[in-house]
């Protein structure tokens, strides 16, 4: 089986970067982008063309925006495939509360949340190709004053949690500073 890796961090902590610099940059690989393009929003596409030029030009890039769309990719790997490097599961976990319109917490819409994180967590550990998940680590700071804000701190934190089961590798960055938890 191939090697699964979980890199955790906080906002800025370096997390990405840490994340593909864990893969050879002589090799290639396949990105797996979960954010969503707003063509409105000029901050987040400067954030993703930064990313992108700052990974190797072989790299490949995949599109997976709609929850659904990563657990296919992780599924469809196949041993001798290149790498795979999932940035983030933060963002992936946003759109899958927005589709499923869970922010009100109805319990019918969490079903349908708790559905897609069953279903990543069992694609990740099936993927049989090197696997390299980044996620933001959410359980080092304040309660969040907002209803929403504590929806998505405890999904995004039980689904972490989750995925460091399957992951044979968990690094926990702070200050840019990686810290191997298993």
């Amino acid at each position: 089986m191939a090697q699964h890796t979980l890199v955790l961090g906080g906002a800025r902590s370096g997390k990405s970067a840490h994340a593909e610099g864990l893969l050879p940059a002589a090799e290639p690989a396949t990105y797996v982008a979960t954010s969503r393009h707003d063509p409105d929003d000029a901050e987040w596409a400067e954030r993703i063309a930064a990313h992108v030029a700052r990974r190797p030009s072989d790299w490949r890039t995949s599109e997976a925006p709609q929850p659904d769309d990563l657990r296919r990719i992780l599924h469809a790997a196949a041993p001798s495939d290149p790498a795979l490097l999932v940035d983030d599961l933060a963002t992936w976990l946003t759109g899958t509360l927005d589709d499923a319109q869970a922010w009100e917490r109805d319990p019918d819409s969490l079903g349908v949340v708790a559905g897609h994180c069953d279903a990543l967590v069992s694609a990740v550990d099936d993927c049989a190709a090197r696997l390299v998940l980044v996620s933001a680590e959410v359980g080092l700071g304040i309660v969040p004053a907002t209803r929403s804000g504590r929806l998505f701190r405890d999904e995004l934190g039980a689904l972490n949690a989750r995925l460091a089961e399957v992951c044979d590798e968990v690094i926990l960055l702070v200050a840019g500073v990686p810290l191997r938890l298993r």
